[in-house]
């Protein structure tokens, strides 16, 4: 609160634009003209004691700012001047007096009011120097009393001012407070004012300390800062700061609070009164329009309303049907009541737009299917695959007959390289449809097919409509990739899900959790792809037709090298057969020494690895194009200055039309590089298989040769026993599975029983292992293996160890066997018989039952084996052993 102090007969001024500053009340000031700036620094920062300044009101011409800063150009003086008092004296007689000012830029004309509130500093900051040496003062003032004005003038770059204070004395005070006339408007203004605070109150939820300050601060102080924490004119200010006599004071101040209370009470009622007559559009018409302009005083439009009215033009082109269109219109309303910077406003946005982009009926063109361009399409892209061709044909032709058909969904079974993919990709393109890949592999998830609740943060789209919405159009060919590859874990079972997805009787009110609205997936032809049946769950497999492709014979191999995989390794690695020859002969032994698989990636790597082998032997040319002989020398002047410099000169001169064709090659080389067998090896390395494997695996008794099934083809699987001293126990290795390992026992427990019938032991010998232990070993230990069909080649070893009979090299059996000798039917006989060819078997030994699997093998492969039928374990022997089974006649079965 301010206290009487004794003012000096001259005080520092400082300029206050269009303000007042009263009695009592408190202002923060941002000093940062030079002349304020020095003004603070010599007066008030480089005192100890609280200095004193004058605060003068000004009004200068132009008012361009409200900011409370003080911004006042130096009058003109001479350099150097910081001190001493030089300028012409400014009489200050009138009201108001004019001072023409010699600013830094222009001329400014302040209109000085002649009177001002002496001043004391509360506090005082120092901002940080800025590299132009610009400082800049935050000053606390706290008005004390009124002063007079009689001259002005400037003290190095600020101005000071000779005053008389204003205050009135102790006794003119007392005798003040006996008057009658001042007590009543006293207690009118009290009263008034409690009135006042009583209704900020109300709004506000304030008032407690102005409550305070009515009932200890004097009258005649209470009257200006009570005036001061209003919102009034600079005219009105300086009627205050001009009313010298305390009635007049007093009654000017009534005259405020009542002016002030009276407004508050009409926007009160006006605003009750026009609540009242609005209804909930125009209200929501109000506030939208008054959103907007706050937008655009605070610079934040940033064309959030034009976004979502191009959501809003997207859906209704996006021919949505009825119940669909009606919930994305409510989502809508909703989006536009929300601010973006709300939490769920973002995920509305990006909803919306989902909705907005899928193709609820935008489809495929529907072409005329020509059947015989699209076979000659599927011969030009796979070679082989005869039955896997004719069933897509027979597809295609029931969807021309009959285009909106249900037909089936096809699941392609194969090992990796086979052509599955690209089979899927060729029946979209037969159709004249778009085609989508959706890989499935390693996903666990249910959610990666029915999308994530919108409730979750970072939720998203299933695959399946994320995909779609990828294409733009409702009818695709969505290929279902890696089908056998899904998982299942506490988060649901992906598999599951894809039952209602490849179901015709429900995809056509597919409800993806995201979207949380049905879609239709009855347009889309699913296509599935798998490395094997076994992982799919029973009730997935029913809702699809399963087509198995088998490996391909190194026949097929060859011409698919030939015809398809060398002239696409060529291209990929800027080749041509001008560059590169590969013989099919050095393509043969890629395939034989380097190769084992069912597909043809691992061949499409090696012949890569030839290809870039030629290509870094191109690159190391120096040999450039040479200049065509109707190419002129270009002569320049420049240019021979710089050849003369031996500065280097970089050119490409390309030869139009010359003979009617362009170079296409910057390098050039004297004869092609043609692959041989010493360039195999350099490249490919030693030779990774050898037909004599067989041989030389079998080169002792207790071993044979069966043949297996794996995701990846059909495998050539040795089987190895011994035995040595033991206890009659049976020893297992090679990361067997339960099945084997029974496998294994009941292949035993066989031997046993019939050692003597097959002379494996003498007539008083009663126990084969009595003293000695069987160890049964797989070879290759890391791979896992699993599956009945090895109890015929358990057999065969065991009987081939208790005999000291060497099994035939060349050849591989399979199939499952009984306790009792039969030999069962085993799967997988097509692939089976082409890891047997590849290997260079000559003999296969498959199970009687197996017979009718025959007619899936290529005849070409069936020409060079010779297929041997066993129906009991005796004819597996009689074949199995060279020269027969000379004991099969001493057999009592």
């Amino acid at each position: 609160m301010a206290e009487s102090v004794e003012l000096p007969s001259r005080l520092a001024i400082l300029p206050f634009r269009n303000k007042v500053l009263l009695p009592g009340a408190i202002i923060r000031i941002r000093c940062t003209s030079p002349s304020s700036v020095q003004l603070v620094e010599q007066e008030l920062w480089q005192r100890e004691e609280k200095g004193l300044i004058g605060i003068l009101p000004v009004r200068d011409a132009a008012a361009a700012t409200a900011e409370t800063a003080s911004v006042g150009p130096t009058l003109s003086h001479s350099a150097g001047s910081d001190t001493s008092e030089k300028s012409s004296k400014t009489p200050a007689s009138t009201s108001s007096d004019n001072v023409k000012l010699d600013g830094k830029h222009q001329q400014e004309v302040f209109h000085w009011h002649n009177r001002g509130v002496a001043a004391r500093a509360l506090h005082l900051s120092r901002g940080v120097e800025k590299p132009s040496g610009r400082v800049t003062y935050i000053v606390v003032l706290e008005g004390l009393c009124r002063f007079n004005l009689h001259e002005l003038s400037t003290r190095g770059a600020y101005y000071t001012a000779r005053i008389s204070p204003l205050e009135m004395t102790k006794a003119e005070l007392e005798q003040v407070d006996q008057d009658p006339d001042f007590v009543a408007l006293s207690r009118h203004f009290k009263a008034t004012a409690m009135e006042l605070i009583s209704v900020l109150e109300q709004k506000q939820k304030t008032g407690g300390r102005t409550k305070v300050l009515l009932e200890t601060v004097p009258v005649h102080k209470l009257a200006d800062i009570f005036v001061a924490s209003f919102e009034i004119s600079f005219e009105e200010q300086l009627s205050m700061l001009d009313s010298v006599d305390l009635k007049a004071r007093l009654s000017k101040a009534n005259e405020l609070v009542d002016q002030h209370l009276q407004s508050i009470r009409v926007a009160e009622k006006i605003t009750q009164k026009v609540e009242g007559q609005l209804s909930k559009s125009q209200k929501e018409f109000l506030l939208r329009q008054q959103m907007r302009a706050i937008k655009e005083e605070l610079g934040d439009n940033d064309d959030d309303e034009d976004d979502v009215a191009a959501i809003e033009r997207k859906m209704q082109s996006a021919g949505m049907p009825s119940n669909i269109w009606k919930h994305a219109q409510r989502e809508l309303r909703r989006l536009k009541k929300m601010q973006p910077q709300q939490p769920g406003y973002n995920s509305s946005h990006v909803y919306l737009e989902l909705l907005a982009d899928l193709p609820w009926q935008t489809g495929s063109e529907q072409l005329e299917l020509d059947l015989k361009a699209a076979k000659e399409r599927l011969d030009n892209d796979h070679y082989g695959l005869v039955k896997i061709k004719q069933r897509i044909i027979e597809y295609l032709a029931v969807r021309k007959l009959k285009p909106d058909a249900r037909g089936p969904v096809l699941c392609f079974v194969g090992p990796p390289g086979v052509g599955k993919t690209s089979l899927a990709s060729s029946i979209a393109a037969a159709l004249g449809r778009k085609f989508v890949r959706i890989s499935l592999g390693g996903i666990k998830d249910e959610a990666d097919i029915r999308g994530h609740r919108r409730t979750y943060i970072g939720s998203m789209p299933g695959r399946l409509i994320a995909g779609i919405k990828r294409v733009g159009v409702c009818n695709p060919v969505m290929l279902l990739d890696e089908i056998d590859k899904t998982g299942s874990d506490v988060r649901g079972d992906p598999a599951s899900a894809l039952l209602e997805v490849l179901d015709p009787e429900q995809n056509k009110t597919f409800n993806d959790h995201y979207l949380n609205v049905p879609f239709d997936l009855s347009k889309v032809i699913f296509v599935a792809t798998a490395n094997k049946m076994k992982p799919i769950p029973p009730p997935l497999l029913d809702r699809m037709e399963v087509i198995e492709l088998p490996g391909y014979t190194p026949e097929e191999k060859l011409r698919i090298a030939m015809q398809y995989l060398i002239p696409r390794v060529l291209d990929q690695h800027g080749l041509s057969s001008e560059f590169l020859q590969i013989p099919e002969a050095m393509v043969e032994l890629v395939i034989q020494r380097y190769t084992r698989e069912a597909g043809v990636r691992n061949l499409e790597r090696n012949l890569a690895a030839l290809a870039r082998a030629a290509a870094v032997r191109v690159a190391e040319q120096e040999q450039t194009v040479p200049l065509s002989k109707d190419m002129h020398r270009l002569a320049s002047p420049l240019l021979e200055n710089r050849l003369s410099e031996g500065a280097e000169v970089e050119m490409e001169v390309i030869p139009m039309n010359e003979n009617n064709h362009e170079i296409s090659n910057t390098f050039s080389i004297a004869s092609p590089l043609v692959v041989d067998e010493p360039m195999l090896e350099k490249v490919l390395g030693p030779p990774r298989f050898d037909d004599r494997e067989a041989a030389e695996r079998v080169a002792a008794p207790g071993i044979s040769v069966g043949l297996v099934w794996t995701a990846f083809g059909g495998e050539v699987q040795f089987v190895e026993v011994t035995s040595m001293a033991g206890k009659g126990e049976l020893h297992l290795t090679g990361q067997l599975g339960d099945v084997i390992k029974e496998s294994a026992q009941i292949a035993l427990t066989w031997v046993r029983a019939r050692a003597t019938d097959l002379k494996l032991a003498a007539a008083d010998e009663t126990n084969l292992l009595e003293d000695r232990d069987v160890h049964i070993h797989f070879p290759a230990g890391a791979v896992p293996k699993d599956g009945p069909s090895a109890g015929v080649t358990l057999v065969t070893a065991l009987v081939s160890l208790f005999s000291q009979k060497r099994v035939r090299a060349d050849t591989a059996m399979t199939g499952e066997m009984t306790l009792r000798g039969l030999v069962l039917p085993v799967g997988g006989i097509k692939d089976k018989i082409l890891a047997a060819h590849r290997y260079g078997i000559k003999r296969v030994i498959l199970p009687e039952k197996n017979l009718k699997d025959l007619v899936e093998v290529p005849a070409a492969v069936l020409g060079s084996l010779e297929i041997l039928l066993a129906k009991r374990m005796e004819d597996v022997l009689e074949q199995a052993f060279e020269g027969g089974c000379p004991w099969k006649q001493h057999s009592k079965l």
